[in-house]
């Protein structure tokens, strides 16, 4: 049988990363798809001294590539939304099929991707873009078919994971570790989408989208970083219990979707809360598995690499196959996808981490439990310190059970506006995880 061609576009960290373990276990990847792959063209501005290409055809016309006759799969690794868009679409009207490690391409134009691919009768494959090596798009999509999925939380973008090890785990300054973290060449020059959690919202979004079989909905997504998190409330966390991560949370509830991302307080005996450094991890509740938990490196040459060429495998294997009968994009049918709306974050339930800033007054605290009891919040556990020298103010620390959003926000502007209450009240959001 004649080998599939693959066409290759970036040859960056994951695109050296692919041609290298494509190379590297030819004979096996082989075995597994039934059909040799052999990397026919390499689109790239320019060589990777890490990859040794050989005789294999370059060019730096990513459209050319998408325009060869003898490619049958192009793999996307450019990154970014504008020209990865325009690549992946005319791969596709061409007839071939992408692989892709591109979550912001997915996440922002996966439907209208995913329409013509349907329509051309290819196949889209995009494990990589969500948590790097783990196969956690696979396991949802397919290992975990049989179940209703009642909610989603990861750890999902290693940058954060790293900033906030750190920080517990040294008592460093949010700004310190940043710049150790872009040192290191975990964090970008431009942290903005690692640490306000746009790029964990990307992957948060597919997920949920292949948990719950809806539409892609990025811009449905609450995002909140970790740039004001400060190590006196890693601290307080530490001292409660609990540890502070960067989380993606995804739940079905009786009235829409929850889809956030936000720093959250998690119990510290959870398997999820003791995650560490730039590993990620997702946990996924469905109602007859129970609770699972996938763990490993998220990003990395070689780690990406892996899930790329693992659909690459996929790819192989159902090119002959009727298309009616592959596996959905988006693990549900088309016609099939539910329009149950994504719920704003003021209807979302959580519990919360109140740290309060208090005058060194009598009947502060009556106050406070007064306002909270007023709009039906109740506090499950209470800390105070000690007045603090620097300022005069007492730390308070309050966890409330579960509430819908919107109270809260109605009791911290009623907190804000006592006279015994100094400046912003600190909110992190508490999942159990449980």
């Amino acid at each position: 049988m004649n080998p599939v061609k693959v066409g290759i576009c970036g040859l960056g960290t994951v695109g050296g990363g692919t041609f290298n373990v494509l190379k590297r276990n030819a004979e096996e990847i082989a075995r597994r798809a039934g059909r040799e792959i052999e990397v026919a063209q390499i689109a790239a501005r320019r060589p990777n001294p890490k990859c040794e290409t050989g005789e294999t055809p370059l060019t730096a016309d990513i459209f050319a590539l998408a325009d060869n006759p003898e490619i049958d799969i192009v793999v996307e690794l450019i990154g970014g939304y504008t020209l990865a868009r325009d690549l992946v679409l005319k791969a596709i009207d061409n007839g071939k099929h992408v692989v892709t490690a591109n979550k912001a391409l997915i996440a922002v134009h996966g439907n209208e991707i995913f329409a013509r691919a349907r329509a051309k009768g290819v196949i889209v494959a995009f494990e990589a873009a969500v948590a790097g090596g783990i196969p956690v798009i696979k396991a949802i999509r397919e290992g975990l078919a049989a179940n209703r999925i009642d909610w989603l939380a990861g750890i999902i973008n290693g940058t954060g994971n790293f900033i906030l090890s750190e920080m517990r785990e040294k008592g460093r300054a949010f700004a310190d570790v940043l710049q150790e973290a872009q040192a290191l060449g975990y964090a970008e020059a431009d942290p903005t989408f690692d640490v306000e959690g746009i790029d964990a919202a990307h992957k948060l979004t597919i997920l949920a989208s292949i948990a719950f079989g809806i539409p892609l909905q990025f811009d449905k997504a609450y995002t909140e970083g970790i740039s004001r998190l400060t190590s006196a409330d890693v601290g307080y966390a530490e001292a409660l219990g609990y540890r502070i991560k960067h989380l993606g949370v995804a739940r079905r509830t009786a009235s829409g979707f929850e889809l956030r991302v936000h720093p959250t307080l998690i119990p510290a005996d959870r398997l999820i809360a003791n995650v560490n450094g730039v590993m990620n991890a997702v946990m996924v509740h469905g109602d007859a598995v129970g609770s699972t938990l996938f763990y490993g490196s998220g990003a990395g040459m070689e780690p990406t690499a892996s899930a790329v060429v693992a659909d690459l495998v996929d790819v192989v294997r159902a090119m002959t196959s009727d298309p009616e009968n592959r596996v959905p994009h988006l693990a549900f049918q088309p016609d099939s996808l539910s329009d149950h709306p994504i719920l704003p974050i003021d209807a979302c339930e959580s519990a919360y981490y109140l740290r309060i800033q208090a005058k060194d007054h009598p009947g502060v605290l009556a106050q406070v439990a007064t306002i909270l009891s007023e709009r039906g919040i109740n506090i499950e556990s209470i800390m105070q310190k000690e007045v603090e020298e620097h300022d005069g103010l007492v730390p308070m620390i309050l966890v409330t059970h579960r509430v819908v959003e919107a109270r809260i926000d109605d009791a911290i502007s009623a907190l804000e506006s006592l006279e015994g209450v100094s400046g912003k009240v600190v909110r992190i959001r508490v999942e159990q995880l449980n």
